[in-house]
């Protein structure tokens, strides 16, 4: 198991735990290299970088941001190394999550026809903060008030795209996203590419694109990926010159994937991120 987790989430967005005791969990799990990547949001940074610094444990700043991609495609990209303070990437990232509560509170009316009432306040009441609402608050609501078993299911039922809960949305573009991160000092990297559901030529318009808009990187090593995916992005990788990463995704204790800290090491082949950003992590080790 590699020592390295470049992507999870604290209650900052949809993750469970809050950002310094998620970056503790990962120091105490053996990571020695992490990076708090929630979705849209910079909020927790200060206080994981603190944490991870304190228990001896490398830190680089991170983010998910949403992307709507070819017009109808919902993909993540992670930005790595990033200045949390530039105006550019701080702005873009205020945009995106201006369009979340009225998704949300679609999404509750979608929930209220099927005969689930008040999920939109439930939802509420299980997000720290309310301007990153989202599909996993409302996961964790219907599973707490026992609508379906587990959050795994919640999605499969209902949450995912032709699913009746499911409320589309319009994310930032491509080039934004990237250009955002890039401008920031940060790398860009495709999240859990495993989890799209793209044929060869899709994906390769991907790569493409987001190659164009100034993106480096895939992650080949994610808690959603199996031995078959991971050497399947590892060759991915290699063929289109892009650095690899490793990120566990995790979001809270029990609900499925890695625990935070644990990534797969990744193939021999791969050009690892994290060699490219050495020089910001070792500045991030100065208080």
């Amino acid at each position: 198991m590699a020592t390295v987790d470049l992507h999870f989430h604290s209650t900052a967005s949809d993750g469970a735990l809050p950002a310094a005791e998620v970056a503790r969990r990962a120091g105490e799990r053996g990571a020695t290299l992490i990076a708090l990547t929630d979705h849209d949001c910079l909020a927790g940074l200060k206080e994981a970088r603190e944490a991870a610094l304190a228990a001896g444990v490398d830190f680089l700043n991170g983010v998910e941001v949403s992307v709507t991609w070819n017009s109808r495609h919902t993909i993540h990209i992670v930005g790595l190394g990033i200045d949390p303070d530039h105006p550019g990437l701080v702005e873009g990232l205020a945009g995106i999550r201006a369009g979340r509560v009225n998704r949300a509170r679609e999404m509750s009316d979608a929930l209220a026809k099927l005969g689930i009432e008040g999920a939109f306040d439930g939802a509420m009441a299980l997000c720290d903060n309310p301007e990153m609402i989202g599909r996993t608050h409302f996961a964790r609501f219907l599973v707490g008030s026992g609508h379906v078993k587990d959050v795994k299911t919640v999605f499969r039922k209902f949450l995912t795209p032709g699913k009746p809960g499911y409320v589309p949305h319009v994310w930032a573009n491509l080039a934004d996203a990237v250009g955002w991160i890039v401008a920031a000092g940060g790398i860009a990297v495709i999240a859990h590419p495993g989890r799209y559901d793209f044929g060869r030529t899709l994906t390769e318009r991907l790569i493409l694109d987001f190659k164009d808009a100034g993106g480096q990187g895939i992650e080949v090593s994610s808690g959603s990926h199996s031995l078959d995916d991971r050497l399947k992005y590892a060759l991915i990788a290699k063929q289109y010159e892009l650095l690899a990463s490793a990120g566990s995704d995790f979001h809270a204790p029990g609900e499925g994937g890695r625990d935070v800290g644990y990534t797969d090491d990744l193939p021999p082949i791969c050009r690892p991120v994290w060699n490219e950003l050495h020089e910001r992590i070792i500045r991030a080790r100065q208080p």
